[in-house]
């Protein structure tokens, strides 16, 4: 039981920082706006590791790499505790072990990645029937505007209703099969 409620408590704990970290990733990448509640949370909540990150980790071609490599050892660093918790040795083969919790901790953060932009182009589609002009439709519709531009120039308002963010979500929803599939061949090697 208590093996259960730690397991509980890593997962959502790290599962927590590593959504702010790709959040702040995913906002830097697609040059969302910060000056909002939303983004002055996700900077607030991060700064404590990210600003010593950087220091040592490089920003590359406008990514920030430190924010994305934090999110990756989070992961990776909750995996192997999750991991630890159930029984597994891990000392047979420490290297294939190493590189399957890093492979495993990628996947996770292609998948969260994916369920931030789902969750943004759910909110950014409301936020435009409800209240367009709230002060969080700009980081949203920044963060959602250059996946739809590519569908938008294919699939053409109907009745002027933009079925583009449902074609979004059913892609997103696709690649998230293959993804499922490559995590539990993954895991299952444990």
């Amino acid at each position: 039981m208590l093996a259960q409620i730690a397991a509980f408590v890593i997962d959502v704990a790290a599962s927590f920082l590593v959504y702010l970290l790709l959040a702040r990733f995913l906002m830097q990448w697609l040059r969302a706006p910060f000056r909002n509640p939303l983004g002055a949370f996700v900077v607030a909540t991060t700064n404590w590791t990210v600003l010593p990150a950087r220091r040592v980790i490089p920003a590359l071609g406008g990514l920030d790499l430190a924010t994305l490599a934090l999110a990756w050892l989070v992961q990776a660093l909750a995996l192997y505790l999750l991991y630890a918790l159930r029984g597994w040795e891990f000392g047979s083969a420490p290297g294939i072990a190493s590189a399957m919790l890093a492979l495993l901790a990628a996947l996770d953060l292609v998948r969260y990645a994916l369920y931030i932009v789902m969750f943004a182009v759910v909110v950014q589609v409301v936020l435009s029937w409800v209240n367009p002009y709230t002060e969080l439709g700009p980081v949203f519709d920044s963060m959602t505007r250059p996946l739809l531009r590519p569908i938008r120039r294919y699939v053409p308002p109907v009745a002027n209703v933009d079925l583009s963010p449902l074609v979004l979500l059913v892609l997103l929803q696709v690649l998230l099969i293959p993804l499922a599939h490559l995590r539990s061949l993954a895991g299952g090697m444990f």
